[in-house]
């Protein structure tokens, strides 16, 4: 397949700087090393990077000869995460290129984080790849819809209408944007897992769902900060960013030539420049505060069921992270594949985190936790994200609605409210599909013998009860409701809580699309 031409504007468009620079290129500033200045510390104490700075060569994920935890310096950090009240989960993850791309894929090699992890015991052994099948799970570009009537800034109309434009067509341009990026960039293929064959789509959607609102400044930049904070862990440098955007240019332009001109063009050079520099300018500024992953010990494994497990690891640096708030994890059986998992807790005392696992139907990284994992091998973690988190400013109730696993940060919040000392009303509908799914009930009840202000309601046999329970009770108006589970749940969920009057800005809970894409 030849890959398409497009042409470099040097009329200010294409987001030079006037330096002479290329396409995508952003803009630089000198690094405190080169200016001689110390990176800059707001009131609050976490230092910021130059606006502008160009992130310092950061380690790819799966280099042949990366250093070891030990000669990793440890980078400086504030007391807790930059925290962005940003919907989208998807927003850390990056994803593994479409099916069929003219590339040809390296052999898995356990690099990274798996080279420096113990090699499992025998005992439990490898796990098989699961045999291949569709990803039920995988995020998709949004479904083809009918053309719109565009809105807003010349630039948005013409992203707008884009999008329309390659609706129907949206795999191809998937398939054909990681030809391109592998074909004519092949050093970039080993920040990608061995296997491209799963939720392949995410970083494509992430950056389309960055250019769909562009107009929205507040809300584009807290989820783009998001983004670049999480890319850090994929060994993503600045000079990559170019070369995704040239590979996006050439995929919009084949498949969306019916509107694609040169204003369109220069369009989207603009939007994706910004969206770059805005990555740029989170990761570089998180690279001051902390590492771009911890890695992290398994020191107990427990059973709850044939499918659940709760998994505790000891992080080998303090680990700063919110009740209610999830990570990114790697095994070290399945190389740069990366999944999210909520913590099970608010922060202890003793460091150690953990997370509530169900193995999935052929899910690599929750069946390697749940049926391999054992006490001595070594994950690796992101960064902590998400904005499910308790507003401690104000004393309204807590409405939490957890079913399954989503319990567990349900679980971390109640422990929050209660080490703040606070005796704010919290009630939560823990719902399964049976008594056998409630693996954690006894923990919730011990909570509520201990707390008189929590009650504990089960809810069994199907999410569709959520929404009587929840209308059952109540008033709620003078609740902050929080949600987690599996999509429908949080879908139905919603739903209820906006009909008994909960407004829509007091309902927390991570994106349904997300929940789809992390369900592995």
């Amino acid at each position: 397949m030849d890959a398409p031409t497009t042409t470099s504007a040097g009329n200010g468009t294409s987001g030079d700087s006037g330096g002479g620079g290329g396409w995508f290129t952003p803009r630089k500033a000198p690094t405190p090393s080169e200016s001689g200045e110390q990176p800059t510390t707001p009131e609050g104490g976490e230092p910021e990077a130059t606006e502008g700075r160009r992130v310092s060569a950061i380690r790819p994920v799966g280099r042949p000869g990366t250093p070891g935890p030990e000669a990793r310096p440890a980078p400086e950090r504030a007391d807790a995460p930059e925290h962005a009240d940003v919907p989208e989960r998807a927003a850390e993850e990056r994803i593994p290129a479409a099916q069929g791309a003219a590339a040809p894929a390296p052999a898995p090699a356990a690099q990274g984080a798996a080279a420096a992890a113990p090699a499992p015991a025998a005992a439990h052994g490898t796990p098989q790849a699961p045999a291949p099948q569709p990803e039920l799970r995988s995020e998709r570009i949004p479904e083809p819809r009918k053309p719109s009537s565009p809105s807003g800034s010349p630039d948005a109309i013409r992203v707008q209408r884009t999008m329309d434009e390659i609706g129907p067509v949206a795999d191809k341009v998937t398939s054909y944007f990681y030809a391109l990026l592998f074909t004519r960039h092949p050093d970039l293929r080993p920040l990608f897992p061995a296997a491209m064959d799963t939720q392949r789509d995410r970083l494509l959607k992430a950056l389309l769902t960055a250019a769909e609102h562009i107009d929205h400044h507040d809300v584009l930049t807290a989820y783009l900060k998001n983004l670049g904070r999480g890319h850090r862990k994929y060994g993503t440098r600045p000079e990559h960013y170019p070369a995704v955007g040239e590979c996006l240019i050439g995929s919009l332009s084949r498949y969306a030539s019916a509107v694609w001109d040169e204003e369109t063009e220069a369009a989207w050079v603009r939007t994706y420049t910004t969206i770059s520099q805005i990555m740029i300018d989170a990761a570089a500024a998180d690279e001051l505060r902390a590492p771009a992953w911890w890695l992290a010990e398994v020191v107990s494994h427990d059973l709850r069921t044939p499918d659940i497990a709760v998994v505790t690891v000891r992080p080998d640096q303090p680990y700063p992270f919110l009740a209610g708030q999830y990570t990114s994890l790697e095994t070290p059986w399945w190389p740069r594949i990366w999944r999210h998992y909520s913590f099970a807790s608010a922060p202890r005392s003793d460091g150690l985190l953990s997370f509530h696992v169900k193995a999935v139907p052929a899910g690599w990284v929750s069946n390697a936790l749940v049926h391999h994992a054992r006490p001595g091998d070594v994950l690796r973690l992101g960064a902590p994200a998400g904005s499910m988190t308790v507003d401690h400013t104000t004393d309204s109730g807590l409405l939490c609605l957890g079913g399954g696993t989503g319990i567990a940060p349900i679980k971390a919040l109640v422990e929050d409210v209660a080490e703040h000392g606070e005796r704010r009303p919290v009630e939560v509908f823990y719902g399964a599909r049976s008594d056998h799914d409630l693996y954690d009930i006894d923990t919730m009840l011990r909570l509520q013998q201990t707390h008189p202000w929590l009650s504990v309601r089960p809810v069994v046999d199907g999410h569709a009860h959520f929404p009587d329970a929840v209308r059952e009770y109540g008033p709620w108006n003078e609740y902050d409701a929080y949600l987690s589970g599996p999509p429908g749940m949080i879908r139905s969920g919603v739903d209820a809580l906006r009909d008994v009057g909960i407004p829509a800005g007091r309902i927390r809970h991570d994106s349904v699309e997300e929940l789809v894409a992390a369900g592995d």
